[in-house]
């Protein structure tokens, strides 16, 4: 009896070291594999310094994604193709919760940017500048702009969206807590795609930036998707010579764009992309105030701010504004109209020719169907008939005589963003030697 029961014993602890044995077997399998799978994920993605600069931020990024700039400049094309196999890979960029932190601790943050060596020069100091920046998400992106076009002597407005996520909104608000001369719009809109409330994101902007005891001389509006093409000495010797005249696009309209704001538009419910959107009625609305002539261009402006003040306080433009409310896009028409305005400071002669955004330096924009015709083809890809640009526009870009671009996406092509960066970055540096 004790020998059978001992007998059985043993073979139950032998039937569970072999359980034992083949479940840490399987274990270590699985490890491994998992292991494997991220070392090969490693292999495969293409990881975005926090601070927009694409360079080796882990061992395991491979030292061939360094790029030369300066070659890629020269339309080199080993260095072009190193480009394109970036993009090949999976892209990680920054998240909003990462530029929460990131701007935690503002003089560390400040120092590591290298926001503390922006010195400008007299010249600069006496010819400030305001940004009127309307934003609604991807926060590292939105960095990297702020961080282009800074200089201590400028004043900036962001707007953001009512509609952005909670998470855009924090790590926004964790970066303009660090500098004194960043601020968020004291008036916020819930913003729809070419409703007026984009218009009025902007106005709302210029109110403040009007108010700011900052005496600046000329007021850019950008977007998310926006890079500056000119550090802010290049800009200063630009706009000096303006002499108070306004840079906008604005161009007579074609019967097509007339009904944009020949009849009335309702902001309705859309089953796509928007979701909300301005939808044409069969009702028609009457002439323009005040005997106004109707022109159109972009969103985009560069205004003197004797303009600015005009566009806000005088009673046409509060006319022609709440005239223009249930019109398709009136940003595209609302400033490209007002400029033509006799009397209007830094006016556009109604009799002039169009000012197209060829012609305009405020964004320099790739459409598809103009490509090849009158620019080169986009190498990059494109969003409703917009290029995001490639790296291998990077001399085309500079070279254009624009001051500012759109589209630029980290995720579609980071490596242009970073030469961009490096390029305005020894600009700036040249600029203090002279």
């Amino acid at each position: 009896m004790f020998t059978f029961f001992f007998f059985r014993m043993k073979i139950t602890c032998t039937l569970l070291q072999k359980k034992c044995l083949f479940f840490t077997s399987s274990l270590l399998i699985v490890c491994v594999l998992k292991l494997v799978h991220i070392k090969v994920g490693e292999k495969r993605s293409f990881y975005v310094e926090p601070y927009g600069v694409t360079a080796s931020t882990l061992a395991s990024q491979s030292y061939r994604d360094d790029v030369n700039c300066s070659a890629i400049y020269q339309l080199d094309p080993v260095e072009i193709g190193k480009s394109l196999e970036i993009r090949r890979k999976d892209i990680v960029d920054k998240t909003d919760e990462d530029i929460e932190r990131l701007t935690a601790d503002c003089p560390k943050y400040t120092e590591s940017r290298g926001y503390d060596d922006v010195v400008p020069s007299e010249e600069e100091r006496e010819f400030p500048l305001a940004y009127s920046l309307v934003v609604h998400k991807n926060m590292p992106m939105v960095e990297r702009i702020i961080r282009a076009i800074y200089a201590p002597q400028n004043v900036y407005c962001i707007h953001y969206d009512l509609k952005s996520s909670k998470a855009f909104i924090a790590a926004l608000r964790s970066l303009v807590r660090c500098f004194s001369n960043i601020f968020i719009a004291t008036r916020l809109e819930p913003v729809e795609y070419a409703h007026i409330s984009r218009l009025k994101a902007d106005l709302n902007c210029l109110s403040d930036l009007l108010n700011s005891p900052i005496g600046w001389k000329y007021v850019i509006n950008l977007c998310g998707q926006d890079f500056p093409l000119r550090t802010n000495y290049e800009l200063v010797k630009e706009l000096e010579k303006l002499n108070g005249a306004n840079m906008v696009e604005t161009s007579r309209p074609s019967e097509a764009k007339k009904k944009r704001f020949q009849f009335r538009h309702e902001l309705k419910d859309v089953p796509y992309e928007y979701q909300k959107l301005p939808v044409i009625t069969a009702q028609a609305k009457g002439p323009p105030p005040h005997g106004i002539e109707m022109f159109i261009g972009s969103a985009y402006f560069v205004l003197a701010r004797d303009f600015a003040s005009y566009a806000l306080k005088s009673q046409l433009a509060q006319d022609f504004l709440e005239w223009s409310s249930d019109t398709y896009s009136p940003d595209e028409h609302f400033w490209a109209t007002l400029t033509r305005v006799p009397g209007a400071p830094g006016e556009i002669a109604r009799l002039g020719p169009d000012i197209t955004d060829l012609m305009s330096k405020t964004r320099l924009v790739k459409w598809s169907y103009l490509e090849g015709s009158l620019y080169p083809p986009c190498t990059g890809t494109h969003m409703r008939s917009v290029c995001i640009y490639g790296a291998a526009e990077l001399r085309w870009l500079l070279n254009y005589g624009h001051w500012f671009a759109n589209k630029f996406d980290s995720k579609v092509d980071p490596v242009l963003i970073k030469c961009l960066e490096e390029r305005l970055e020894k600009r700036r540096d040249w600029a203090k030697l002279l």
